[in-house]
């Protein structure tokens, strides 16, 4: 049976002759530019640019956002945080093709509840983050996202702990709306792109119990899949298209995606440096795994943060020309997602109080 995959990789096949040595010079895309952020002290940043600021959009989701909170059992000081912090307008930047605000709130819901946990379970020592109880908070919270079949008298204790947890809750809150719009095999890429980021936090908990700093190369394998990738795999689902999963998985675009995510990410690394020194036991942070490695100063581990994230970027561009002749609307429509995903998440980044 002849899948979609085959058929990605035989009209890939008329970008083949180009190869590695071959390949056509860079050419300058107007669709990205270098901007200054923070003080403006460091190198800028090599990012698309955003497609769409909509403000106006941004609140009513967010004040949607904030009365779900609550429902989930947030407190009403914790709701408002949650909205000065803008994740309504993240989403409204991030997903530029999509302007429905019940389909904007699947990626706002999920992405406040993985920042809750993040904050709550992982990174936030004065909010509770206590390493040597993540991991089995985070087996409840994978147990709150893809729901377990029953088991008898052991359901009740379970259902009582993902009830009693506002984080799980919200968990639960979130997919269960994503499941209104997704397909079953969107719904479960969701989940096991955050169960593979959940590992990661795992492996910066065991981190931090033993007072082990990981080299730098050691701290980007496991941030590669602590990633904003983990967002946009909800790219489709909001645009309101489904790429198949054999072209979802296909090398050439996963490659792509996880290049997306990992310069994403290392803008917040970039923006979360001086709100990290603050934490009494500071967490990982790829500026600070490389000030530890060559025992430099944080703003000359700045600047190889700032290459690092260039370089992927422009790797990035490199994979959307490698496919751009695939004659498949939904890769296209969802590269240019992954793109403009970049440039929103620069644009919240460079904004957003929570990064002030």
């Amino acid at each position: 049976m002849m899948s979609t995959f085959t058929g990605l990789g035989t009209s890939a096949g008329r970008l083949a002759g180009l190869g590695s040595s071959g390949a056509p010079p860079v050419v300058e895309d107007p669709g990205y530019v270098y901007r200054e952020w923070g003080d403006g002290s460091a190198s800028p940043l090599y990012c698309p640019v955003a497609e769409r600021v909509d403000d106006a959009l941004g609140e009513v989701v967010d004040g949607r956002l904030m009365s779900w909170a609550q429902e989930c059992g947030f407190s009403e000081s914790e709701a408002e945080q949650l909205g000065k912090a803008g994740f309504g307008r993240l989403v409204v930047l991030a997903h530029p093709d999509c302007g429905d605000v019940e389909r904007l709130l699947i990626s706002a819901r999920l992405n406040a509840a993985w920042w809750a946990a993040d904050d709550l379970y992982a990174d936030d020592t004065a909010l509770g983050a206590v390493p040597e109880e993540l991991p089995g908070r985070l087996a409840l919270a994978m147990a709150a996202m893809d729901p377990l079949p029953r088991v008898g008298e052991f359901s009740s204790s379970l259902d009582a702990a993902l009830s009693s947890d506002r984080v799980l809750v919200a968990l639960r809150s979130g997919m269960e709306h994503l499941e209104k719009w997704g397909t079953p095999p969107q719904v479960q890429r969701v989940c096991y792109s955050t169960f593979a980021m959940f590992v990661s936090w795992s492996a910066y908990a065991a981190w931090r119990h033993s007072g082990k700093r990981p080299p730098a190369w050691e701290y980007l394998a496991a941030r590669q899949h602590d990633s904003f990738y983990t967002s946009m795999t909800l790219v489709d689902v909001l645009g309101g298209y489904e790429v198949d999963s054999n072209v979802y998985f296909d090398p050439r675009v996963r490659r792509a995606a996880v290049q997306a995510g990992t310069a994403a990410v290392l803008v917040n690394d970039l923006f979360s440096v001086t709100k990290d020194l603050a934490d009494e036991d500071p967490p990982c942070n790829m500026v600070l795994q490389v000030a530890a490695d060559r025992g430099c100063s944080v703003e000359e581990a700045v600047e190889v943060t700032v290459s690092l994230h260039n370089s992927l970027v422009r790797d990035f561009q490199e994979g959307c020309r490698e496919v751009a002749a695939v004659p498949l609307p939904q890769l296209q429509r969802f590269m240019r997602g992954l793109k403009a995903w970049m440039g929103g998440g620069f644009e919240w980044h460079s904004t957003s109080p929570r990064y002030r």
